[in-house]
């Protein structure tokens, strides 16, 4: 089917859902709160991309959607947050990336009566006893990413692992994740400073340990750092790690280093479905370039939002709740559901790292694990 095709099957169904939803309160207004300045901008952009693509392809005029930088730092998320709520009024909000502002932003919202929809941050704070009705993560849980790489690490013949990940939730919860499916032994545990760039000490522990390979998460600019030191270092280790680190964004600044590396996700632009082929050919056709994996999770989101709209009115926060539970939408991943505390039940792949041409991207070549939710389910009680 055709790209114009494509969108325009989108769009046709969308407006229907946009005259049920105008018949059931009118426009929804969205808060989106994401990083769009300093390090991890390209994390934010994708996001904030990947949600404004969705509603353009859905033709959504029924949704407003207010966006706001939170330069990465807690104090200015919870800010932009309080105004949204309190002046803004907004219905839902999304878009954070960092799970130390989701753990400053989210509870409050959500305390507030907001529905908050995560196109990424998921931490376990939030997926277990913290967890809330009105909140739901669309991508993943923090662990997942990581319990995968432990996985695959094993069926790599890998027995001597040195492991690190920077000292916040996302890189505690990596790390969690990684050991809690990794059978081998660790040659070394680190946490680094949240946004270190220079990781000469790092390396040089690594390669005095005696490890067979090297785990890692090490979002954004960090991870870029991270494989350039270790690439220029001569350590010869295999390196495994999440998709954070070898996603779409990222690769072009890696480079050659990042050949041949297997990272691990639940979405990549080869997964064959309409939905996902919509997506990777509507996106280079906006924006001139390839998506990322947390431009998916933001395309997701929106039409996860639009499909509850389709169904029930944002002032009836028990239907809504509902109706986001049913997630009834054509994900980019193909199936897709949410366990009991609002976290998703999905595949995650291995992938690989390649060059198609002259551009650095994935290839999936496994699947890690097969319709796994989290480890956290069992602590959510609502």
């Amino acid at each position: 089917m055709k790209l114009k095709s494509l969108i325009l099957a989108a769009s046709m169904a969308a407006m229907a859902s946009g005259a049920f939803a105008a018949a059931h309160g009118g426009k929804v207004k969205v808060g989106m709160i994401t990083t769009l300045s300093g390090g991890g901008a390209g994390l934010g952009i994708d996001v904030r991309d990947g949600f404004m693509l969705a509603l353009k392809m859905a033709g959504a005029d029924n949704v407003e959607v207010v966006i706001e930088d939170d330069q990465r730092k807690p104090d200015i998320a919870v800010q932009l947050s309080d105004r949204m709520i309190q002046s803004d009024k907004v219905d839902v909000l999304t878009g954070i990336i960092w799970s130390n502002l989701a753990m400053a932003v989210v509870p409050a919202a959500t305390a507030q009566g907001k529905f908050y929809l995560s196109p990424n941050a998921g931490p376990s704070a939030l997926a277990g006893k913290g967890c809330s009705p009105l909140y739901f993560n669309v991508a993943w849980q923090n662990d997942n990413l990581h319990e995968a790489a432990g996985a695959y690490a094993n069926d790599a013949g890998f027995g001597k692992t040195f492991i690190l990940a920077p000292n916040y939730p996302a890189g505690k919860d990596a790390l969690t994740g990684f050991k809690r499916f990794y059978k081998g032994e660790l040659a070394g545990e680190l946490f680094t400073k949240l946004g270190q760039k220079d990781y000469a000490s790092e390396i040089a522990q690594i390669r005095a340990s005696g490890a067979d390979s090297v785990f890692f998460f090490l979002p954004g600019g960090m991870g870029i750092a991270f494989l350039k030191q270790y690439k220029g270092s001569g350590v010869d280790l295999p390196l495994v790690g999440p998709a954070f680190s070898f996603d779409q964004g990222i690769l072009q600044a890696v480079g050659d280093a990042a050949l041949g590396v297997k990272n691990t996700s639940q979405w990549n632009k080869d997964i064959d479905n309409p939905a996902n082929q919509a997506f990777v050919e509507g996106f280079q056709a906006e924006y001139g370039r390839l998506p990322s994996l947390y431009a998916s999770q933001g395309f997701d989101t929106a039409n996860l939002l639009l499909s509850a709209m389709e169904k029930a009115d944002i002032t009836d926060a028990a239907a809504f709740q509902a109706a986001l539970e049913a997630a009834e939408f054509d994900s980019v991943r193909g199936d897709f559901a949410f366990a009991s505390n609002h976290h998703p039940i999905q595949d995650i792949y291995v992938r690989e790292v390649i060059k198609e041409g002259d551009v650095f991207t994935n290839k999936i070549i496994g699947t890690a694990l097969e319709d796994y939710s989290n480890a956290y389910v069992d602590e959510c009680k609502m």
